[in-house]
């Protein structure tokens, strides 16, 4: 892959975070669960040390702890720095958001530490993958769910509608179910453009698509996930 670390600002989130944004479930955890784009989330880890099954691919799955730890260092302050600056775009009043910048920060290296810690584990067992959308390498239908936070939608203005529709509909190969959070572009508050096409595309395919209001919103109005049933799952 061509990616190269100096391209990727790492930001992982919690476990709870996970269950908040997708609405996940206790029945939902004991799934077989894909997380796409999973970056350095301790989402694995935490999952894994409660004994449930998680996969999670990423091409910054190429590098090593102490390369992701090195570049996790050197890309916080500058996010720091953007969540500061931009305070009125975000939910500090709510119990499940964060109360502060420096609050934020703090759960996020925490979670950032946690994947870290597991990764070298994590990687030989074969729970962290090297892989990226739009083509997984992952058999068909092999998970349950797959979920994928703050990638599709989040970079509407960079990533094409082509690049969404076909990495949706791969995700529906590889898990019987799809969630997919937020709904908002980056840092301005807008619903992506590209949602009732994605939506129009992927019902065409047979697959069922929901929006589903969650209980987590830290951007203002990103309260919604995409949820996508399989056709064969519906039938």
């Amino acid at each position: 892959m061509g990616l190269r670390l100096d391209q990727v600002v790492p930001w992982g989130r919690s476990r709870l975070e996970y269950c908040q944004m997708f609405g996940l479930t206790a029945s939902d955890l004991h799934r077989t669960l894909l997380d796409v784009a999973g970056g350095p989330a301790s989402f694995n880890a935490e999952m894994t040390q409660q004994g449930y099954s998680v996969v999670s691919c990423d091409p910054l799955y190429q590098f090593s702890a102490a390369e992701i730890r090195a570049r996790i260092e050197e890309t916080s302050p500058v996010i720091c720095e953007k969540v500061q600056a931009s305070q009125d775009k975000f939910v500090w009043t709510t119990l499940q958001s964060p109360q502060s910048p420096e609050e934020l920060i703090a759960t996020r290296m925490m979670a950032m530490h946690q994947f870290l810690e597991d990764f070298p584990v994590g990687l030989q067992q074969g729970r962290y993958h090297l892989g990226e959308l739009p083509e997984l390498p992952f058999d068909q239908q092999q998970f349950d769910l797959a979920l994928s936070s703050h990638l599709l939608f989040t970079y509407s203005d960079q990533l094409p509608l082509e690049f969404h529709i076909a990495s949706i509909l791969e995700m529906c190969r590889v898990a019987s179910e799809v969630r997919i959070f937020p709904l908002l572009i980056n840092m301005t508050g807008e619903r992506s453009g590209f949602v009732q096409l994605v939506i129009d595309a992927v019902q065409l395919q047979g697959h069922r698509v929901e929006i589903c209001t969650v209980p987590y919103e830290f951007q203002k109005g990103g309260n919604e996930m995409m949820k996508i049933t399989h056709s064969r799952s519906h039938k």
